[in-house]
């Protein structure tokens, strides 16, 4: 199943949850889009579980394959399954590209990464899903510094999470520790993901 690339906000709606972590998506229309989105519908124990791996999944934008693997990654882990399983999420390169307010969304991010915009370490890093590793160093290479996006984004960076330092003059991130669980998607209920796998 490759990546979705249809309309991200149609999706937020569907979920009833912004995907973007800005809830731009739901002021307008708060409903399912289509003919019959307003009806409420109620929702079974699968469908609910289903509902909230969708939402973890179209959020950080990865495929039904890797979002599995991840998943079994996270299984032998010590400590809480779902937990684990969000982290290793969170830790994905494209992801903290985003979170360093480097790109505006993590489609951005996962597209800045691709081209080859983005070092780790003072090293290229072309692969969105590479897992960064506490202390690890992400900047941008010397001649990405001018690009547009880049400036814009990071001119309306607001606030960055805790477990990102930012060093203004060289434009690079630390990705100094990882994310405590009340940091990230705090809306999610990931127990759920974890029964619906463990069927």
């Amino acid at each position: 199943m490759s990546r979705y690339t249809g309309s991200s906000w149609k999706i937020s709606r569907r979920l009833n949850y912004s995907t973007s972590e800005t809830g731009k998506e739901l002021n307008k229309r708060p409903y399912a889009p289509g003919q019959h989105g307003q009806k409420r519908r109620k929702l079974s124990e699968y469908g609910l579980q289903l509902q909230e791996k969708q939402r973890v999944r179209f959020t950080y934008g990865v495929n039904e394959k890797q979002f599995r693997k991840t998943f079994n990654e996270a299984k032998k882990m010590s400590g809480k399954q779902g937990s684990n399983f969000l982290f290793l999420l969170e830790s994905r390169l494209d992801n903290l590209v985003y979170r360093a307010g480097f790109a505006r969304t993590r489609q951005q991010a996962r597209q800045l990464v691709n081209h080859g915009h983005i070092q780790l370490d003072g090293k290229k890093a072309s692969i969105p899903s590479i897992r960064v590793k506490p202390g690890q160093v992400i900047s941008l290479k010397e001649k990405s510094k001018d690009l547009v996006v880049v400036k814009e984004a990071l001119e309306a960076v607001v606030v960055r999470q805790d477990y990102i330092a930012f060093d203004e003059d060289k434009n690079e991130a630390t990705y100094t520790r990882l994310p405590e669980r009340a940091e990230i998607l705090p809306e999610i209920k990931e127990n759920l993901i974890v029964e619906l796998y463990n069927k």
